[in-house]
């Protein structure tokens, strides 16, 4: 592996950095391997850096270094993906949501950036009535072919998983722990066949076991990387309910299983639908309409449309960021290098064209 891979990895092992922190660095050293040749006088002329962390940022650097050599290793010994957030591969809806992860290991075969993706998620005590719909959901989605992500956990999670296998849909777990520390080792019989059909994914490198803290981080990817959220069943206080809120913060939508009033595994989804934090589904046609897989069926139409419209080179270039799906503005403007009153000007152009659409939470698509 490039000597970039073993800077990329290092970073993730400096002293007093996170990821906001870390993104920045990189900007500002011009760089991954830049922050590691950078002299203290610079580093402390960096916003939020200071005089005690680029202390700690140096005096970390040959652990960091040593730690990133073991890591790479291991990453070829068992034939894991690196990606950096700067890599093509790398998820880009999670780019929309200033925590990501600044580097993910991944084994699998799945499209990380496929039109459409579902995250489902839910307690780990699944009830026979859960199982019941997280199943006939999946089932019902098949047609449609999305990636499938959720957490590798019991209940819910693990049921979301193996429907999706069942039904020959890619899905990839996303997981709390290294690759080397599998959890819940119960499901490792599972990993194989997803590796093949989809993948395993985690920000946490060899050696790293599932803390509790590990969670919490785990699921703002699991709500990051996905077009849309499906909670099947949950309390009211636990790990879906926190990533259902997280999604709902990062624009994605939200959709709820309704259940009987008074049961605890209910309760968590009837309390997101009453506060309008997520959108109420009976059946997959509910989540279909909304995310208007339904009138993708017309696509050829309007692929064929486009044809004749005239496209200023600047609409050209909106219409090519489109192509992956919803996006935000900032998002395009970064795509694109236009200015913000460019991009929204254009936006306005190809709306009234009927070229783009506008969607909830100042996102767009074609």
């Amino acid at each position: 592996m490039t000597n970039q891979i073993l800077y990329q990895i290092a970073l993730t092992h400096l002293a007093e950095i996170g990821v906001i922190t870390a993104k920045n660095l990189v900007s500002y050293c011009g760089g991954v391997q830049g922050v590691f040749e950078a002299k203290k006088n610079h580093l402390e002329k960096i916003p939020n850096i200071g005089t005690v962390r680029a202390q700690a940022i140096l005096a970390s650097k040959t652990e960091a270094l040593k730690l990133a050599e073991a890591e790479i290793k291991f990453i070829e010994k068992n034939n894991l993906k690196p990606l950096f957030y700067t890599d093509e591969n790398f998820p880009k809806r999670l780019l929309q949501c200033a925590d990501s992860p600044v580097l993910l290991y991944y084994k699998g075969n799945a499209n990380l950036n496929t039109r459409k993706i579902i995250s489902i998620v839910g307690t780990r005590r699944i009830t026979e009535y859960g199982k019941n719909q997280c199943e006939k959901l999946v089932e019902q989605l098949a047609a449609y072919q999305p990636l499938i992500i959720s957490g590798l956990a019991y209940g819910v999670d693990i049921t979301a998983h193996k429907s999706a296998l069942k039904n020959k849909l890619e899905t990839v777990g996303v997981v709390a722990n290294g690759m080397d520390k599998m959890y819940p080792s119960a499901h490792v019989k599972y990993i194989k066949q997803m590796v093949e059909c989809g993948g395993i994914l985690t920000e946490y490198g060899f050696g790293e076991v599932a803390n509790k803290e590990n969670f919490p981080q785990r699921n703002r990817i699991v709500a990051g990387m996905c077009d849309a959220m499906i909670v099947i069943e949950t309390a009211i206080k636990g790990g879906a309910m926190i990533t259902a809120k997280l999604a709902d913060s990062y624009n994605r939508d939200v959709f709820a299983l309704p259940g009987k009033v008074g049961d605890i595994y209910s309760e968590g989804c009837n309390y997101l639908i009453k506060n309008n934090q997520a959108t109420l589904f009976e059946s997959a046609d509910d989540i279909i309409k909304q995310l208007m897989w339904d009138v993708e069926l017309l696509k050829p139409t309007t692929q064929q449309t486009l044809l004749f419209v005239d496209l200023s080179n600047d609409e050209k270039l909106i219409v090519d960021a489109l192509q992956m799906g919803q996006t935000g503005i900032d998002d395009l403007i970064n795509t694109t290098q236009l200015s913000h009153t460019a991009t929204a000007g254009l936006l306005l152009q190809l709306e009234l064209k009927g070229i783009v659409k506008a969607m909830p939470g100042k996102l767009f698509k074609l």
